[in-house]
């Protein structure tokens, strides 16, 4: 099972930006409820979409400087990435289907 890997303020430009696919960013804490609502549901994401996206969870509160970069406001925040720019964002714990519906716009 290929869970979300985790990138840090550090690794986010090579793991991130600098990647050859798109890549879902999860912007998440472990003290909030609704990001562990939508946990599973972004490492199904990664299982289904192995190979075509790259899926990745960056902890907010260890890696402020990426967080605030985003303008993250509200968690969980998952975002897009194409080519080294944000191309798209969910914002909330939504259904694996409104997620992968937004993620096919990008393959």
């Amino acid at each position: 099972m290929s869970a979300a890997a985790p990138v840090t303020d550090s690794s986010f430009k090579e793991e991130v930006l600098d990647s050859e696919i798109p890549v879902l960013v999860d912007f998440w804490a472990p003290w909030c409820g609704p990001c562990r609502m939508v946990a599973p549901v972004v490492d199904e994401i990664s299982e289904q979409y192995a190979g075509q996206i790259k899926v990745v969870k960056l902890n907010t509160d260890e890696n402020p400087n990426i967080a605030s970069q985003y303008g993250i406001r509200s968690i969980p925040t998952l975002m897009i990435f194409k080519g080294g720019q944000r191309v798209d964002m969910v914002v909330g714990a939504v259904p694996k289907t409104t997620l992968a519906n937004t993620l096919e716009k990008y393959l």
